[in-house]
């Protein structure tokens, strides 16, 4: 181990947005801890990972520069989609530890959204900081090939590249299956290559305190501020199967197909959808297929018909009448406001 009068190993740690918050996604919804990356937990396990590699003094080891890049929505587009809230969020917790963020609008591209440019920028900029401050060592998270070339540029100025990487699969929402997997090529060019799935698993079994503050204890703040919404003592009894009414209707009803921070509120003819950002209190994580919510009725930017600032509520006492008739009608019901 070097002595505390040794040089300070400085490190600058670059973030592909887009591939990291797939990686906290896959963390929250996925794996059995359920439960997000912390930033801050990250930032603390990269110190120590690079003392350990760099056989210094953890104390030596320091995070100078941290920059996130991402493509990102117009305004417009993030309040259509309901993503204003979640935006600002990560850009508090960006702010608070000090990293810089650097955004390019997305482009629609045969109708879907594109992230272009954002290797390159991250890229150009990396290399310029490992130049200028003369960083020792770049921890990229990232799995691209794209990035090949910054690796080996860095390599001929004599910084030390760390790729934290994560290969896991799953089946997502539609029943496709999703694999992130670094690019082999990256893997062969960087200095440290740090497989954090093996990491992450092994030291949460052993209960390591560095891997286990990687993750987000507390629940994610809601979208919305806590319902006001009247609630009726006694649900309206619906007759038959029930349209979703005007946006605003306030309605209570049960979940069906929750997977992956998405499921639908049973009601018919068209069940209606949510996402984990239309939570108004409490944890995605914690609903079960069959609890009762309440929900105000809205439109997405498609314009169909979804469920919004939806909230987990008891079960309503029904007789045994109005039980039958509300499971026949698919436990519907909705009132106007």
């Amino acid at each position: 181990m070097n002595q505390m009068n040794s040089p300070l190993i400085r490190i600058g740690v670059f973030y592909d947005g887009n591939y990291f918050l797939k990686i906290s996604d896959y963390y929250y919804f996925q794996h059995e801890r359920k439960a997000r990356i912390s930033l801050e937990g990250l930032h603390e396990f990269i110190r120590h990972q690079v003392a350990e590699e760099e056989d210094v003094d953890v104390r030596l080891s320091q995070i100078t520069d941290a920059h996130f890049f991402r493509g990102r929505l117009s305004a417009t587009e993030a309040r259509d989609k309901d993503r204003l809230f979640h935006d600002r969020l990560l850009d508090d917790i960006l702010m608070n530890l000090g990293v810089q963020t650097h955004y390019m609008p997305l482009k629609t591209r045969d109708g879907r959204l594109q992230e272009k440019g954002i290797d390159v920028w991250l890229s150009l900029e990396a290399l310029e900081l490992a130049l200028h401050k003369t960083l020792d060592v770049v921890v990229l998270i990232a799995g691209d090939s794209d990035y090949v070339p910054l690796i080996r540029k860095l390599n001929t100025v004599g910084t030390r590249v760390m790729l934290l990487n994560w290969d896991f699969k799953y089946e997502d929402f539609k029943g496709e299956t999703r694999v992130t997997r670094a690019s082999q090529q990256l893997l062969e060019q960087v200095t440290y290559p740090v497989a954090m799935h093996d990491v992450i698993d092994r030291g949460l079994q052993a209960q390591d305190d560095v891997v286990e503050s990687m993750f987000v204890t507390q629940s994610e703040p809601a979208a919305f501020a806590p319902s006001t919404l009247p609630v009726a003592p006694k649900p309206v009894r619906p007759a038959g199967p029930t349209a979703a009414g005007p946006v605003g209707t306030v309605g209570m009803s049960t979940i069906k197909n929750l997977k992956n921070g998405f499921g639908f509120v049973v009601m018919p003819p068209n069940n209606l959808f949510f996402s984990y950002a239309d939570l108004t209190e409490g944890d995605f994580n914690d609903l079960r297929e069959g609890d009762w919510v309440e929900f105000e009725v809205g439109r997405n930017h498609r314009d169909e018909d979804c469920a919004r600032k939806v909230r987990k509520v008891q079960a309503p006492q029904l007789s045994d009448d109005d039980e039958y008739e509300t499971i026949n009608a698919h436990h519907a019901v909705s009132m106007e406001l």
